[in-house]
């Protein structure tokens, strides 16, 4: 190795340390967490930066990043170190101080990885990025990278919609991410082995051709008079005109994270987690994870079993998250935590399920997940309002179902419900958003009655909806701010002005205004990338954190820069789509078919619902054939048996 390329790897932990006394929470930057990996950088001729682009309490617990962080650390001859956004108070240290963006498992700078990955679950962490790249010293734009950059590559939900930020990163990756970095790894290391022939364009170009990484700076895009995106084109010769998502099957040979990281600092979740399927096929028509996650891959319970065991040993945490979107609907979910809260009776450990359906919800299995820990509340998502939105979003829960489950759970002790909704969905009218209050009113009526209890409480939760890319609402128009805010003020007056069940309610909503931006970064297309970069230059930073977010900052930065490519905020946010336009993403493939989407769009606006495919026949929605992925359940009749322990000697 030249001595040049060992010294640029060198820790920066020395010019940290003196900085780390004048900030608020110097622990999150130390590293050292228990199952954390430090590989000597000379053993390694592939190396891998990862990011989850928020701060360390948020980013840590991210399943995506720890599973990669795993499976490429497990590879002979490869190494991946994890770095997080720092907080402004450290960055202005760190720029005055000229120490770069470092990895936390041995501070060495981001500048000096081969791949510096980034895993997007929302699309407000790109500003994020932009500090990352420039504390890093990696140039901003892909076009200004040299040989000795790292390539900066884009994951997570988001990267279904790279275009924003296609001027600042070189590839991205959409699906599953295991067996993609695998698959690139190879190639980056037979590049390298070879002298780095044709430089980075050439390792690019053999990225690119494999039709599962996609090259932004390979692509142009043209556009009609009006604004509309005409095409969009190959640029170079053998690079595919679609670019495929990746899908991991069986989900049993891929039991990751095994040594799940243990937090120095306080996170967002105190906890460990084993994702027990992937993908969901209920086909909520705003739910951009159910629909790019698709087939249904089930964990089997075996599976499941063996992971819960090794990692709260490798841990020593006292509560295991079954993650999902709808961790309910795995089939033999009540085998699952009947067989888990049996095991772990003794041992006081608490099984929580983040996410579940009113309609899969039972319960016994409600009291099989708080047998060994404590009672919390339960938390449902009807998401609509009225019946009729219901239809429109094809949540289908009524609620008679709603008022039949929460009675159960009053009745058996529960005393606390927060239900979740959404407000600006497609066709929605104030009538359909006041109808909130009605339910929240029904729910306090008879979690008294059955309870014989006045001390109930019911709290309603409200998020702005944002269209979003591979869904059938990806044409829908999004309802302004101030379309939002209005609306959620009558029902806040609607609840307060209940005198009989108002004071047990109790309501927290989200302004409108975080949901235009996120709404214009995530059916944005390239011009978009002069926005976010805008708004860096001025300060923007940490955009999902409500006391660093500025909506005047973005509205602004976009009023300078869109008016040059003759389009605006609405036109990207509240403009309604037509079926003719060509999308962004388009030449993305995430095998769900556009004429399948459209119809399902039209079934909406017809408020008319779908079933479920994992149970009734196939709808036709293309994931499947294309890729020849079929749906995997679990239905394996097993039992998760106690474990007995084994007296030592």
């Amino acid at each position: 190795m030249p001595a040049e390329v060992a010294a640029a790897a060198e820790s920066v932990f020395p010019q940290l340390e003196a900085l780390l006394p004048h900030v608020q929470k110097p622990i999150q930057y130390v590293g050292g967490e228990l199952n954390s990996t430090v590989k000597p950088w000379e053993s390694c001729d592939v190396r891998w930066a990862l990011m989850y682009p928020d701060a360390y309490e948020v980013g840590l617990p991210n399943q995506g990043v720890m599973i990669l962080y795993e499976v490429l650390n497990e590879q002979d001859g490869v190494l991946a170190e994890r770095t997080y956004s720092v907080w402004p108070d450290l960055e202005a240290l760190m720029r005055e101080h000229g120490v770069p963006q470092f990895t936390v498992d041995s501070h060495r700078p981001v500048g000096a990885f081969d791949v510096f990955g980034l895993s997007f679950s929302t699309e407000l962490g790109y500003t994020n990025m932009l500090t990352a790249l420039d504390l890093a010293g990696i140039p901003l734009e892909s076009k200004d990278r040299g040989l000795d950059h790292p390539i900066v590559l884009a994951g997570g939900h988001a990267a279904f919609n790279p275009e924003p930020i296609a001027d600042f990163i070189d590839a991205a990756i959409i699906g599953d991410g295991e067996q993609a970095v695998l698959d690139m790894t190879k190639i980056i290391r037979d590049w390298k082995a070879e002298g780095r022939p044709g430089g980075r364009e050439e390792v690019l170009l053999r990225l690119a051709k494999t039709g599962s990484v996609y090259i932004p700076a390979f692509y142009d895009v043209e556009y009609l008079p009006d604004g509309r995106i005409a095409r969009v084109v190959p640029n170079r010769s053998g690079v595919p005109w679609r670019v495929s998502k990746h899908t991991v099957m069986d989900l049993d040979e891929w039991p990751y994270p095994k040594q799940p990281l243990v937090p120095l600092a306080e996170t967002v979740h105190e906890r460990m987690s084993v994702e027990i399927f992937r993908g969901c096929t209920r086909g909520c028509r705003f739910c951009q994870a159910g629909m790019i996650t698709r087939p249904v891959r089930e964990r089997s319970i075996t599976g499941i079993g063996e992971m819960v065991e090794k990692g709260l040993k490798a841990t020593g945490f006292e509560e295991v998250g079954l993650l999902s979107l709808s961790s309910a609907d795995h089939s033999e979910i009540g085998d699952i935590a009947k067989g888990l809260a049996d095991r772990y009776e003794e041992d006081k450990i608490g099984l929580s399920l983040p996410s579940t359906r009113v309609d899969a919800f039972n319960v016994d299995l409600a009291n099989e997940l708080t047998r060994n820990g404590r009672r919390s509340g339960l938390t449902f998502a009807p998401e609509g309002g009225s019946e009729r939105m219901r239809k429109v979003i094809n949540k289908m829960v009524s609620e008679e179902d709603l008022i039949r489950t929460v009675a159960t759970a009053y009745g058996n002790g529960w005393r606390q419900v927060k239900l979740y909704f959404m407000c600006g969905l497609p066709t929605e009218t104030d009538e359909d958003v006041l109808q909130i209050a009605d339910m929240a009113a029904n729910v306090i009526a008879k979690g008294r009655e059955v309870s014989r209890s006045n001390d109930i409480r019911c709290t309603v939760s409200i998020g702005g909806f944002v269209p979003k890319p591979h869904t059938p609402f990806q044409w829908a128009p999004q309802l302004s701010a101030e379309e939002t805010d209005a609306r959620l003020e009558k029902l806040r007056d609607k609840i307060r002005g209940d005198k009989k069940y108002g004071r047990s309610i109790g309501f927290r909503y989200h302004d409108g205004k975080p949901g235009i931006v996120e709404g214009l970064l995530s059916r944005g297309d390239r011009r978009i990338g002069a926005v976010i970069r805008a708004v860096y230059e001025d300060g923007g930073r940490f955009d999902g954190w409500r006391e660093h977010f500025s909506y005047d900052r973005w509205m602004s930065c976009a009023d300078k820069v869109l008016p040059a490519f003759g389009v605006d905020v609405d036109w990207y946010t509240t403009r309604e789509k037509t079926y003719e336009e060509v999308l962004p993403w388009d030449h993305l493939d995430s095998g769900l078919d556009k004429d399948w989407l459209w119809e399902d769009w039209q079934d909406a606006l017809d408020e008319t619902e779908v079933e479920d495919c994992r149970w009734t026949p196939c709808f036709d929605c293309g994931v499947c054939p294309q890729f020849d992925t079929w749906p995997q359940l679990s239905n394996s009749g097993k039992k998760l048996l106690p474990l007995t322990v084994k007296k030592g000697s």
